[in-house]
C-alpha cells in the first residue's frame, strides 16, 4: 500500500499507474506529482475487506477463489469500476480484471487510481476541501470528499448515505468509530457512520493483530460540524450537482502522511519475476462413438517467482477449459501449514460434443499471463475412436 501510494507500482501504466493530482482553487488548477497518503490506503483496505483479496472461507497463506461481494467488488480494494462488464473477447476477462481478481498487488494499484479519480473529480463533479490550503493533497484532511466518493458520494435517501449531516447519524459530535478491540471504548457499529468516518476512524484505532496494532495510531482532524464554516457548505441544501457550493476549509490540526517513502528494491519483492511454464502444449482429446469425452489436463507452473495470473482462451465453441483464469505462485511465497496451497494450477480440457462435427478437427488454447507479458498457445486435437469389429467366419 505505501509503493501504491508513493505511484511506486505501476508508474506510467494507463491503468494501474496513477494519474497526476490536481490542486487549488476552483479557478486556478493546477497538477502536481502523485501522492496519496498511505494511511488512508490502509484504512480504506481494512474497511472494504479487512485487507483480504480470496474468499474469506480461504485462510491465510492459502490459494482459493477471489473475494467477490454481491456488487461486484473485488478483492481487498473491493473494486468494482470496470469490473462488471466482461471487457475482454468472446466474454472472457480483460488482462485488467484477471489482474484486479487475482493479484493483490494490482488490486490495491487499481483502488488507488480510483481514489485519486475521485480527488480529480473536484471541482467539476465534487467539492475541493481545503480552500485555505490551496486543496494541498499532502494534507491528509483534504481528502475528505475523495474518500466519501470511494464509496459512493451519496446523501439521504440512498442505498447508503454518507452525508455527515444526514439525521441517520444523529447529533454532533460523535463517538468516533474503531477498527480496534471492541472493549476500546470507541464505536463499532458501522451503520452509525458515513463511510469517511469510517476511514478516519479506523486510521486512529488501527485493527489489532496479534497483540499489536496494524499500523501505528494516525489522528486525522474532522470537520466541526457545529462550526458554520464547515456545517454551512455541507448543509443538505447544498448537496446538489456539481456542488458548487460545498467547498470546505481543511479542518484544524491538518496533517501530513509521516509514512517514509519505499525503497525501490521492495517492488521487485512484492511483485517477483512470474514465469510461465506448461506441462505440454500439444494435446489430443479422444471422443468415442458413443460421444463420450476423455478430457485432458495441462499443468500451469510459475517457473519464477511472485504471483502468475493467467487465463485461458480456447478458440473455438466446442471447445470448453476448466476455469478461465487463475494463478500459480513462485517458491519465494509462504504457504500456511495446513492451507490448500497448490502452486501449480491444472486446467482441464474438455469438449462439447453435440457441437462437433465429423472428423478430425483442431483447436488451440491461448493462455496468457498479463502480468509477464506472456503467451502460450496448446494445440488440441479432437480425435474419433471408432470400435470395428473383425469379420470372420464361425459355427453357430
Amino acid at each position: 500500500m505505501d509503493l501504491a501510494g508513493f505511484n511506486m507500482l505501476f508508474p506510467g501504466d494507463v491503468y494501474f499507474g496513477l494519474p497526476r493530482l490536481e490542486k487549488g482553487l476552483r479557478a486556478a488548477r493546477s497538477s502536481t506529482e502523485p501522492v496519496i497518503p498511505p494511511i488512508l490506503l490502509r484504512s480504506i483496505g481494512w474497511i472494504e475487506s479487512v485487507i483480504t483479496q480470496a474468499t474469506r472461507a480461504i485462510p491465510y497463506g492459502a490459494i482459493g477463489p477471489a473475494l467477490i461481494s454481491f456488487d461486484c467488488g473485488h478483492g481487498i480494494m473491493q473494486v468494482t469500476s470496470g469490473m462488471t462488464t466482461p471487457l475482454g473477447e468472446n466474454g472472457y476477462p480483460s488482462p485488467q480484471q484477471l489482474l484486479v481478481a487475482t493479484n493483490f498487488a494490482y488490486n490495491i494499484a487499481r483502488g488507488a487510481v480510483i481514489l485519486a479519480d475521485k480527488w480529480n473529480a473536484a471541482p467539476e463533479n465534487r467539492p475541493i476541501a481545503g480552500i485555505d490550503t490551496n486543496g494541498d493533497p499532502d494534507l491528509v484532511e483534504n481528502w475528505y470528499f475523495a474518500v466519501w466518493s470511494y464509496n459512493g458520494f451519496t446523501g439521504p435517501g440512498a442505498n447508503r448515505s454518507n452525508h455527515p449531516l444526514d439525521p441517520i447519524y444523529g447529533g454532533w459530535p460523535r463517538v468516533p468509530y474503531s477498527c480496534g478491540a471492541y472493549n476500546d471504548g470507541f464505536g463499532h457499529n458501522r451503520g452509525n457512520y458515513p463511510y469517511q468516518e469510517l476511514v478516519w476512524g479506523c486510521a486512529a484505532h488501527p485493527p489489532v493483530i496479534n497483540g499489536s496494532p496494524l499500523w501505528s495510531p494516525f489522528e486525522l482532524a474532522y470537520p466541526d460540524l457545529n462550526d458554520p464554516r464547515f456545517r454551512g457548505p455541507l448543509d443538505l441544501a447544498n448537496f446538489v450537482y456539481p456542488y458548487v457550493n460545498m467547498d470546505i476549509p481543511t479542518p484544524y490540526y491538518a496533517h501530513k502522511d509521516p509514512t517514509e517513502k519505499p525503497q525501490s528494491k521492495l517492488r521487485s519483492k512484492i511483485l517477483g519475476e512470474p514465469q510461465l511454464g506448461l506441462s505440454r502444449t500439444e494435446v489430443q482429446v479422444l471422443v468415442d462413438k458413443s460421444r463420450t469425452v476423455a478430457p485432458q489436463d495441462v499443468i500451469i507452473s510459475n517457473l519464477g517467482t511472485g504471483i502468475l495470473s493467467w487465463m485461458a482462451i480456447p478458440s473455438a465453441p466446442w471447445l470448453q477449459v476448466s476455469s478461465m483464469a487463475g494463478v500459480a505462485v513462485g517458491p519465494d511465497l509462504d504457504c500456511s501449514v495446513g492451507a490448500p496451497c497448490d502452486r501449480a494450477a491444472k486446467l482441464t480440457l474438455t469438449v462439447n460434443p453435440s457441437l462437433l462435427s465429423k472428423g478430425t478437427q483442431t483447436a488451440t488454447v491461448r493462455v496468457v499471463s498479463p502480468a509477464s507479458n506472456e503467451t502460450q498457445t496448446i494445440r488440441v486435437t479432437i480425435a474419433s475412436i471408432l470400435k470395428i469389429g473383425a469379420p470372420g467366419v464361425t459355427k453357430g
